[in-house]
């Protein structure tokens, strides 16, 4: 039996108990990203279960769990087999965790586990510290994505067409950079950095505090940067070529380029190719109901929040254009939201908060956490619907 919610979106946190860690090391990356991505992480063994009124709950004396409320939770060896298969906690503390069910009131038996699930893609090469990954969906435009994780300080992150091995492929981008966009882990080869990634079958976002002061369990008030692998959702129906990849085009990592909630540059994003179709890889730009040139969350177009009139938090879809030439958008960043309002982070702080959606966003979960340029002023807010789905 399916889970009676969406369980299509995943996200995890650094702060998440045992998560993996993502800093100054060779190799840190593609080890969160074949945890998020492809096998699971957290996995936790249990030694009671039942369900009641429409709650399972998960019993264990291990100590507390990865999962949080809101993730979503991979379930297996149990009886009835119905509970087994992807699952969305809906509470947790540290010897249970609870998700809802469709089953009926009793005991559930069996060798029961459980981990947080992953996005459900593969990893289609590899050699050390280099990984190849792209999404299984059949709905999804197949893309390869390339990552290089052989210095300690970032990652070097490419989008192939196609690929005959780690190393060779066809229809290589972006083409303004060669080795591809640089995705930083740490700024000094020290501590673990603090983290989000959220995605679905077909995409993620990675959010990173490169800063030398975060630490995996806070962002330290400190700034994150957002990129994006994956497919848009494409205005154009049937739409082979809209997968998009973004990054920074340097070393530096106190750099705001090509971050999803804070660009206002082509610098950073490329689309897979246009959408006629014809051709190569392009760059494109980011825009917004707002400022574009503002941070999300930091941008005065909507006046301050909370918002004089209903005391509301306002968000706009993020879009990408269809090349730097075009103002015709290509498609919408599943899942992102930038807030064209001001003053949003002393509302709802700088590490990860989920927050309950209202109005338009009645029923979904809100993740937020602050964006910008790591280690300086001005800074903003991200959003990303952790509820799902990403997709229309």
């Amino acid at each position: 039996m399916a889970s009676p919610v969406d369980t299509s979106v995943k996200h995890a946190y650094s702060s998440m108990a045992g998560a993996p860690a993502i800093g100054g090391t060779v190799g840190s990356l593609i080890g969160a990203l074949d945890a998020f991505l492809v096998n699971g992480w957290g996995a936790k063994a249990v030694d009671s279960a039942v369900v009641s009124n429409g709650i399972c709950r998960l019993n264990f004396a291990s100590g507390k769990s990865a999962a949080e409320a809101h993730a979503v939770i991979l379930v297996t060896g149990a009886t009835p087999s119905a509970l087994n298969g992807e699952q969305k906690v809906t509470a947790v503390a540290n010897g249970w965790v609870e998700f809802k069910t469709d089953l009926p009131d009793g005991a559930v038996t069996g060798s029961i586990s459980f981990k947080m699930a992953p996005l459900g893609w593969e990893k289609v090469y590899s050699k050390t510290n280099v990984a190849v990954y792209r999404p299984t969906d059949p709905a999804s435009t197949r893309t390869y994505y390339r990552v290089d994780d052989t210095n300690a300080l970032y990652a070097r992150v490419q989008m192939y067409e196609s690929m005959t091995d780690v190393d060779n492929g066809a229809g290589a981008a972006p083409l303004t950079i060669s080795g591809g966009y640089y995705w930083h882990k740490k700024q000094t080869s020290t501590a673990s950095s603090y983290w989000v990634l959220a995605g679905d079958s077909r995409g993620f976002y990675y959010v990173l505090g490169a800063s030398s002061v975060s630490v995996a369990a806070s962002s330290g008030n400190t700034a994150l940067l957002s990129h994006f692998m994956g497919d848009l959702n494409g205005y154009r129906s049937g739409d082979a070529w809209a997968a998009a990849l973004t990054g920074i085009e340097g070393t530096n990592y106190a750099t705001t380029t090509g971050c999803v909630f804070c660009s206002s540059t082509s610098a950073g994003f490329t689309l897979k190719r246009l959408s006629h179709g014809l051709g190569a890889a392009a760059q494109c730009f980011r825009r917004v109901f707002g400022d574009v040139q503002s941070r999300s969350g930091n941008d005065g177009t909507l006046g301050a929040f909370p918002s004089s009139v209903d005391n509301g938090l306002h968000l706009s879809a993020i879009l990408l254009t269809d090349g730097v030439n075009s103002y015709s958008p290509r498609g919408s960043m599943p899942g992102a939201y930038h807030c064209p309002q001001s003053g949003v982070l002393a509302g709802f702080g700088s590490d990860v908060a989920i927050t309950k959606g209202q109005g338009v966003f009645a029923g979904k979960q809100l993740l937020s956490v602050q964006i910008g340029m790591p280690n300086a002023g001005n800074q903003g807010l991200a959003f990303l619907d952790v509820t799902g789905p990403w997709r229309f």
